[in-house]
């Protein structure tokens, strides 16, 4: 098999370090600047449980030089991908499957929801551009439950997790789907395949959308964030918002808030995705994990006074620190 990561950042890199090191797929990666020099000169890279895992690594900054895959691992920052999505053609033939690894809801969560009719959800496909770019058919839905981050360009040190859920977007069991499920279990992970992944899509996002930006702006880890019994009110409170949105999307949440709380209080003083960017001066994922809540709020006329409360003022940090676009009168 031929597989393709699209971004070998700290999950691309966890994910193509591990698949090249399994055999029987032909590895490559789609990178650029010191991230693209690392590869080709130190190939792929994983630090775990005291361990440096190296495998060699073909990498390129153009598609077309990669050619036609089998499989291909989006594993960017979603403010990235409507950029490159058009260039992603050569990599993308009639049976190519497209796994988008990547933090909060995708861009086509909304397809086959009447709720929310036929537009893309602005906030994470602006101008429909990746709809456009990325046949939906080739697409499969994909939940990473890992913490992993790069020390250095293409060094990987994963911390914790190695789960991977997998699953058709409009739901049900495939062959496609058991097919990537076996070549994930045979490198290692904890993969699974999901007759629901909309709603394992949903579940995860409920946990981050709250402790991520909080984390950020405060520069507080996870266990700080929720031993403050205000803000972990406040948190609650955007997370009871949040369940009646998937209610209306049929992605209906069984815990409460805070059965969630005493879940992620297990991880113990940990950073998060959000927290690590600000930290290292990169953009931060806002639209993917808290945009895209907002807007699928206001199509759907649910009133969310906390998560909007949470999109204003992440944004404006992120706007303040250079860390998200100046977005003067949005809403």
């Amino acid at each position: 098999m031929k597989v393709c990561i699209v971004g070998a950042g700290a999950i691309g890199g966890f994910i193509g370090t591990r698949l090249a090191r399994a055999g029987g797929s032909q590895v490559s990666a789609l990178a650029r600047g010191a991230t693209l020099q690392a590869l080709r000169t130190q190939g792929w890279r994983l630090r775990q449980g005291g361990e440096l895992l190296q495998a060699p690594a073909s990498a390129s900054d153009d598609p077309a030089v990669l050619g036609l895959q089998d499989l291909v691992v989006v594993a960017l920052k979603g403010q990235a991908l409507p950029e490159l999505a058009p260039r992603l053609a050569p990599l993308i033939g009639r049976e190519t499957v497209v796994l988008p690894a990547m933090n909060g809801v995708p861009w086509w969560f909304g397809r086959g929801v009447a709720a929310l009719g036929d537009s893309p959800l602005q906030s994470v496909d602006p101008g429909g551009v990746i709809g456009l770019a990325i046949p939906f058919e080739r697409v499969l839905g994909c939940v990473v439950h890992a913490s992993t981050a790069t020390s250095e360009p293409g060094l990987v040190e994963h911390r914790m997790g190695q789960g991977l859920i997998v699953g058709e977007p409009l739901g049900g069991l495939s062959e496609r789907v058991q097919r990537i499920v076996a070549l994930l279990v045979n490198a290692g992970f904890d993969a699974t395949a999901s007759a629901n992944i909309r709603q394992d899509i949903w579940y995860k996002l409920w946990g981050n959308m709250t402790i991520n930006p909080v984390s950020a702006i405060t520069g507080a880890t996870s266990d700080r964030v929720l031993d403050d019994p205000l803000v972990r009110a406040f948190c609650s409170a955007a997370m009871r918002e949040a369940s009646a949105i998937g209610e209306r999307l049929g992605c209906a949440i069984a815990q409460s808030p805070e059965d969630r709380h005493a879940i992620t209080r297990k991880l113990g003083a940990f950073r998060t995705s959000m927290l690590q960017d600000v930290q290292a001066g990169r953009a931060i994922e806002l639209d993917a994990i808290v945009g895209v809540v907002h807007e699928l709020a206001t199509r759907l006329s649910i009133a969310t006074p906390n998560i909007d409360a949470l999109l204003g003022l992440t944004r404006l940090f992120g706007s303040v620190h250079g860390l998200y676009p100046e977005a003067p009168g949005a809403t």
